[in-house]
């Protein structure tokens, strides 16, 4: 099981939802986030503090508007997590 799997696991189902979905579509907004998870924003803001603190999301200010902010999960980790569900 990878480092990744081993934190997330111990996460909230929202908190899953959300890796999963940046993990699918890749650089999203909190309100992107919350359009295509169905969750309310608060909730988007919740399960993102908990990856934060488990140390598995990339945050960055987006440079088309500076008063939001871009979410992502790491590229190796992601590919790391598909080699594996393929195995």
């Amino acid at each position: 099981m990878s480092h990744t799997r081993d934190r997330l696991y111990e996460l909230s189902p929202s908190a899953k939802l959300v890796f999963k979905v940046l993990e699918e579509n890749g650089t999203m907004t909190q309100s992107q986030i919350a359009d295509e998870s169905f969750l309310s924003k608060r909730t988007v803001r919740y399960a993102l503090g908990n990856l934060r603190d488990a140390d598995i999301l990339h945050e960055r200010a987006s440079f088309r508007d500076a008063r939001k902010t871009l979410y992502s999960i790491p590229e190796s980790e992601a590919a790391d997590e598909m080699v594996r569900a393929t195995d």
